[in-house]
């Protein structure tokens, strides 16, 4: 294992965190006031020891090997986490243990928080939370196309493309789909900014609540979430860009090559949108409208359950008091996801629908046992070791969720905290459930071990979770 890429890479973070830290540093100072300080300082003890290691490893034609590539890719998200705390710890004077959760929360786009009073806090440190979960949202998506692929994790590999190749001949058609991957993501961050708006949010709050809706984080600039701009069309225009987001990126650059019908004659983007209108539909049925509408009730519900299946997080008011049915549809929205190669998290809509197909394929072997069936997707047969790794990876989130469940329990947390916290983290959706951790509530009252356990359950999330444990196999080290 030859540590030169690897630390190369990690510079290479870290030179990029630092610059980020300009940014709020920039408006900070314009703003006339000394909030820009703090980002100075983080941006120096970011970027002073980066450099180092660039011009120690910097070699010509680095190249990155598969076995190499687990460890690269967890690296880069525990130093975005480690270097993307210290604006928190110098601007808002909080414990490590508390900002490096914040941080963390905020490059895997989960959206759980544990700062209260956001809508006094200074322009500098609400924007630098929302260009976390910008940044996390774009680099999520970029490795979901270029690297998971590539080790094969969790099924990932049914969506291997060019781009997934990391060996001299293809590097430069990588760089291609990176780049127009970029170019669309900025222009939906624009356009969702835009429409924000029109619609009366202040250009601050627009641009800062488009960042963290296409990436699909759930951050926002007040304590009420989306509860602040509780007006229909605002909701349904973040409801959209929520979606737009949890679309796999390579299927909206076809789309907008040779138009919609791309979108159509994805196996994936069919399933994804016909779950998001049963569900929809069904909790909409089941909700109860009072003296309201029947639009507003269909608005709220959809707003709310869209946010939690598209992971990002943004509440408009306290579902957890609608009912137990409620409750218990939000828990289990928590493990749907958006779909591979989106900015959303989760299980993904592609691991539940080759499930349902197994499920199906199994019925027809037990009616049929002498009949051949397949398990299909985009045409084509889905190979047996992609099923297999779906098979680990349903076993794998599973076994953490209910690990992690037992152990914050143990740290003293009613059922309903420590299940909801463990899947809310898991599944990087951001809010729980609960009078602690639901949407009215915040993750500040958590133990500190606690939040470095659901901090670790963030990071294990957002790489699939099989990235991270063949770390811990003893295999992987000795080669």
């Amino acid at each position: 294992m030859n540590p030169g890429p690897i630390l190369f890479v990690v510079s290479v973070t870290m030179i990029a965190m630092g610059d980020l830290m300009l940014i709020p540093a920039l408006v900070g100072f314009l703003g006339g006031t000394q909030d820009y300080e703090p980002f100075l300082e983080s941006a120096g003890l970011t970027l002073i020891p980066a450099l180092l290691l660039y011009l120690i490893f910097r070699r010509p034609g680095i190249a990155i090997h598969p076995r190499q590539a687990f460890l690269i890719t967890t690296m880069v998200w525990v130093v975005a986490g480690v270097s993307g705390s210290f604006p928190f710890v110098l601007h808002e004077h909080i414990s490590f243990t508390d900002a490096f959760f914040e941080s963390m929360s905020g490059i895997t786009t989960t959206g759980s928080t544990v700062l209260v009073g956001l809508d006094q806090m200074s322009h500098p440190i609400l924007l630098w939370r929302s260009l976390l979960q910008w940044v996390g949202g774009l680099g999520f998506m970029l490795m979901a196309v270029a690297i998971l692929p590539l080790v094969g994790v969790g099924g990932m590999r049914l969506f291997r493309t060019e781009s997934s190749d990391w060996s001299d001949k293809t590097l430069p058609r990588t760089r291609d789909v990176a780049a127009r991957i970029g170019a669309l993501y900025v222009a939906l961050s624009v356009l969702c900014a835009f429409c924000y708006w029109l619609f009366g949010m202040s250009a601050f709050d627009a641009i800062n609540h488009a960042m963290t809706t296409v990436s699909t984080g759930g951050y926002s600039t007040s304590d009420a979430s989306m509860g602040k701009y509780d007006a229909t069309g605002m909701l349904w225009i973040c409801t959209l860009f929520m979606v737009l987001g949890s679309l796999p990126f390579l299927v909206l650059l076809q789309a907008l090559r040779v138009g919609p019908q791309a979108l159509f004659r994805d196996d994936q983007v069919v399933f994804f949108g016909g779950m998001i209108i049963l569900v929809t539909l069904l909790g909409t049925s089941m909700y109860e409208t009072g003296s309201g509408s029947t639009v507003r009730a269909w608005t709220v519900v959809t707003f709310n359950m869209v946010s939690t299946i598209t992971t990002t997080g943004f509440v408009s008011t306290d579902y957890s008091l609608w009912g137990g049915f409620f409750v218990a549809a939000f828990l289990f929205l928590m493990f749907t996801g958006g779909c591979s190669g989106s900015t959303a998290g989760s299980v993904k809509a592609f691991r539940i629908q080759i499930a349902l197909k197994m499920l199906s394929t199994q019925i027809k072997k037990l009616i049929h046992p002498n009949g051949v069936f397949v398990v299909r997707m985009h045409d084509r047969m889905v190979d047996p070791s992609i099923t297999s790794a779906l098979v680990a990876f349903f076993f794998a989130i599973g076994l953490t969720v209910i690990g992690l469940t037992v152990a914050l329990g143990a740290m003293g947390l009613d059922l309903i905290t420590a299940l909801s916290s463990a899947a809310t983290a898991v599944t990087n959706v951001g809010p729980g459930l609960g009078d602690i951790v639901g949407p009215a509530g915040n993750f500040a009252p958590l133990p500190g071990l606690a939040k470095w356990l659901l901090a670790l359950a963030m990071l294990l999330g957002r790489l699939e979770l099989m990235t991270v444990f063949v770390l811990l196999t003893r295999a992987y080290w000795r080669g």
